[in-house]
């Protein structure tokens, strides 16, 4: 059993798990946290989750927060004394506590009485200071928590139910990775927009869960070709969308998953697919993004561990083009055109004119697809919604016609990615065409 720290957008963590791990085994315990069945949680292969933990005990409701982190405190000295007493290893450790209105001090103290009783026993603890309740994640991934059984973080959470869970960490988000493939990549672009790397692999997720894989994952994504002393390994993960599609396995092995990006701009969908193991073929109306594309995947293959392969990239129109062997694309994933950039609200007129051309082209580019892919081909695209002052949003006309365009929406609340500030949003549809020659009920 695990819990998941929920990103900025929870809503979007919580569909990106239950894709990977099954909506009945993922379970929202908080605002901040889900609780997933399963035994094998690889968060580097998340792009919603902040950190995971291993759950080790769960504790009663008591009648105060301090209760509850005294009950705590008493079961980690125990639990941890008789795990670490002589251990040949120095421990590092830190303390997370989410949801108990205590202070950082009463949190540190847990450590601090840990820390003097293992020294009893000849074993050193360094506990990692933190003046909030929480490790940052910074703290927790400059540290290596989770990395290893020598660098722990333990996680207090209360729940709405007033239990206490505690929780030891299996890894923490790489925002070093993140950074390095978002923003040392040699080509750019701001006008057209920079879609963030964990976003890509959320959205790829939600199209496909985590289970056909062709070949084994990067074990980190943060690990270069220059860097042998970490090994791959397979993650193998069922799938949360019935019937998404339908592989054929032999001797262990899973059909080949090719990824298609119609608006690839500067290629983030297609670098995560590739790190991920899948193949891509990517496509866009600007050659210039094309170029712009080839270039950042040559230097993503060059640079870091990305097993998947780059099948085409060429200049085309998404309303209108073919894809060639479109039939046996695994899955559609992109983000489309959303229209201008902008830094205040626009005018009524404007919006509805902006709105109304992103509508024609993602209506023409769905059109256009549609005939194309074969019956339970999953899409998750990523189409704009606009935000007034007021936090009111406009949505595209487009979305309550999907089914006239031959979609089934397979996402039944709004996934909105965006923030607090942002005019302009992206809104995830994650589809399904429907199989018109398949019996009506």
């Amino acid at each position: 059993m695990y819990i998941a720290l929920l990103g900025r957008q929870p809503e979007i963590s919580i569909a990106e798990l239950a894709a990977v791990f099954g909506a009945d085994c993922v379970n929202r315990i908080s605002q901040q946290f889900a609780k997933v069945q399963t035994s094998q949680f690889d968060i580097t292969t998340l792009g919603g989750t902040i950190k995971c933990a291993e759950v080790i005990t769960e504790l009663p409701a008591s009648r105060t927060d301090k209760a509850s982190l005294l009950a705590a405190s008493r079961f980690i000295t125990q639990h941890y004394q008789a795990k670490w007493a002589h251990s040949p290893h120095k421990i590092t450790l830190g303390l997370s506590a989410y949801n108990l209105a205590v202070g950082a001090r009463d949190v540190q103290k847990t450590g601090l009485i840990l820390k003097s009783s293992l020294k009893k026993s000849g074993t050193s603890l360094r506990l990692i200071p933190n003046d909030q309740p929480a490790l940052s994640t910074a703290t927790a991934h400059n540290n290596k928590l989770g990395g290893s059984p020598h660098k722990v973080e333990l996680l207090l959470i209360k729940t709405t139910d007033r239990r206490l869970i505690i929780a030891e960490s299996r890894g923490v988000q790489n925002i070093t990775a993140y950074t390095r493939r978002d923003r040392h990549r040699p080509k750019r672009d701001a006008f057209v927009g920079m879609l963030p790397p964990k976003l890509a692999q959320i959205m790829l997720n939600l199209a496909l869960g985590a289970g056909p894989l062709t070949r084994q994952r990067s074990h980190d994504n943060s690990v270069t070709r220059s860097d042998s002393s970490l090994s791959d390994k397979s993650m193998v993960l069922r799938t949360a969308l019935p019937d998404a599609f339908d592989l054929e396995e032999t001797a262990g092995i899973r059909a080949a998953v090719t990824i298609l990006d119609p608006f690839c701009g500067t290629g983030t969908v297609l670098q995560e697919a590739l790190l991920a193991g899948y193949d891509v073929v990517g496509t866009d109306l600007s050659q210039k993004m094309v170029d712009y594309t080839t270039e950042n995947l040559s230097w993503l293959q060059s640079t870091f561990t990305a097993p998947g392969n780059v099948i085409d990239i060429h200049q085309a129109d998404a309303t209108t083009h073919h894809w060639p062997n479109s039939t046996h694309l695994t899955a559609v994933v992109c983000e489309t055109y959303l229209g201008q950039p902008f830094s205040a609200p626009p005018a009524p007129q404007k919006l509805a004119e902006v709105a109304g051309n992103c509508n024609h082209i993602i209506t023409g580019f769905l059109t256009n697809i549609r005939p194309q892919l074969a019956p339970n081909t999953p899409l998750c695209i990523a189409v704009p919604a606009w935000y007034d002052a007021s936090g009111r949003a406009t949505h595209l006309p487009l979305i309550k016609n999907l089914q006239k365009l031959g979609y089934y929406q397979l996402n039944r609340t709004p996934l909105i990615y965006r923030r607090p500030d942002q005019i302009v949003a992206r809104e995830l549809l994650v589809l399904k065409p429907i199989d018109k020659t398949a019996p009506q009920a």
